[in-house]
């Protein structure tokens, strides 16, 4: 809805949805090696979401490339499938 107010604006809207992003807190707190091995396992990258991952999509989405981007949800999170 904001995305159609805003448009004739020129005010772009989109929301960034982020995985389990490896960052020092969700290590210290709730990320034991079994948990790692679960959350590598449920998505297809197996790879680890990091913070500069999410920044990159948000940078992308601010730059004038994404300037026909609007009203989407855009995921950072390697393909989670939740197996």
């Amino acid at each position: 809805g904001l995305a159609r107010d805003l448009g004739v604006h020129g005010i772009r809207v989109n929301c960034i949805i982020p995985g389990a992003v490896r960052t020092p807190r969700q290590m210290r707190l709730w990320h034991s090696p079994e948990e790692e091995a679960k959350i590598l396992a449920s998505q297809c990258l197996h790879t680890r979401v990091d913070p500069h991952d999410v920044a990159a999509l948000a940078l992308f989405l601010a730059s004038d490339s994404a300037s026909k981007c609007s009203g989407r949800d855009y995921f950072v999170d390697a393909g989670w499938y939740g197996a």
